[in-house]
């Protein structure tokens, strides 16, 4: 549920040419169903002549109440279209998680 609220307020802000939302909660030692870490890859030419850091700000700012609420960590990927033609579709993997919000 989480993850479509996120592709859906993500689609209306930058209308992406390339967005992808994978749940990565798994991959941390939080209870099953938290939907509390998000893998974004998103491509958008509203990107163009922006660093990183904006970009990233953009996105967060988009999604206040997640992060506000349930949503613990993003690991975002953010490219304008000619930057993504460039990797040739290929995104690095979100780091392994170092044990923020181990359960205890």
């Amino acid at each position: 549920m989480i993850r479509e609220q996120i592709e859906e307020k993500l689609r209306t802000a930058f209308q992406p040419a390339h967005l992808e939302v994978h749940d990565e909660s798994y991959r941390h030692n939080v209870p099953a169903g938290s939907e509390s870490h998000f893998k974004v890859v998103i491509v958008s030419d509203s990107f163009t002549d922006q660093r990183f850091l904006m970009r990233h700000r953009a996105i967060y700012s988009t999604l206040s109440e997640e992060l506000a609420g349930s949503v613990h960590a993003l690991a975002l990927h953010t490219y304008t279209l000619k930057e993504w033609e460039g990797l040739q579709d290929t995104v690095l993997p979100s780091p392994n998680c170092r044990g923020a919000g181990m359960l205890a």
